[in-house]
């Protein structure tokens, strides 16, 4: 795929509209780079005016500050928000709600002022406008769909209805967990977790809450953040119920099911 970097169009005298913030899961994960090249994909056939920072993207020190080391994760804010302001970017898409939060909440007191958009809005967006256009009776109608709430979308920041409106938007039958929207369990990976070992216990987070998107009998389960689905995948696998449920992120979906 061939994706402008911010320093090819600044080279050509081009400004895009909107940056699209890769994160690390999205570079590096080989599972989370699936759901890169398919937000890319729908950026591409939309016609978004679109760039990267390629390798001048470093992490955005999320997991850095939420394990406590607050002096690393200045050091890398100040080292982004010197690159951003210095293309002078303006606005930001993410695909993962862990970076979202980090710019949206934690950049402006750095000097990091920014608009940011997560990916599901985005997309809700999109739809509204009628830019993207779903194929009649795609692979998901009537399938039935459970969408796990990820945190820092969820209860940080209050994104509940875009993601939910996207997948309506697919023709299938929406279901909820017990335990949905503020009420959410986490998937296990936030505040770092995601890194480090397991705390003595009798049951994984991941595995409780697969558990309860099993119960809703639910064929696929969506979620819109790389760690959720991560996390999801392996509570999945654990119940070795692979071949009849599928972990999916909301872009890969609506990228599936595009004219």
């Amino acid at each position: 795929m061939k994706v402008n970097t911010m320093a090819e169009m600044l080279a050509n005298g081009q400004t895009p509209e909107v940056l699209f913030w890769v994160g690390c899961a999205g570079s590096f994960d080989q599972r989370a780079q699936k759901i890169t090249k398919a937000f890319a994909t729908i950026l591409n056939k939309v016609g978004v005016n679109y760039a990267i920072l390629g390798k001048e993207e470093a992490c955005t020190g999320d997991p850095a500050r939420r394990a406590g080391n607050e002096f690393l994760f200045q050091m890398m804010a100040y080292q982004n928000i010197q690159i951003l302001n210095g293309y002078g970017i303006k606005k930001i898409i993410t695909t993962c709600p862990h970076c979202f939060n980090t710019f949206k909440n934690e950049y402006p007191e750095l000097g990091g002022n920014y608009e940011v958009i997560h990916h599901t809005s985005f997309l809700q967006q999109l739809i509204d406008e009628g830019k993207i256009k779903l194929k009649e009776g795609g692979e998901f109608k009537g399938k039935k769909i459970v969408y796990h709430d990820s945190c820092y979308l969820g209860r940080s920041n209050n994104i509940y209805e875009a993601p939910r409106k996207v997948l309506e938007a697919l023709d299938a039958e929406l279901v909820e967990m017990k335990r949905c929207k503020s009420n959410g369990l986490c998937c296990g990976a936030g505040g770092a977790q995601m890194f480090k070992e397991d705390e003595p216990g009798n049951k994984r987070i991941n595995t409780e809450r697969t558990d309860e998107a099993l119960e809703t009998g639910a064929t696929f389960i969506a979620s819109a953040c790389p760690f959720c689905n991560t996390m999801m995948t392996d509570g999945v696998k654990n119940r070795e119920k692979e071949n009849e449920v599928a972990v999916l992120d909301i872009a890969e979906m609506i990228a599936a099911s595009m004219e």
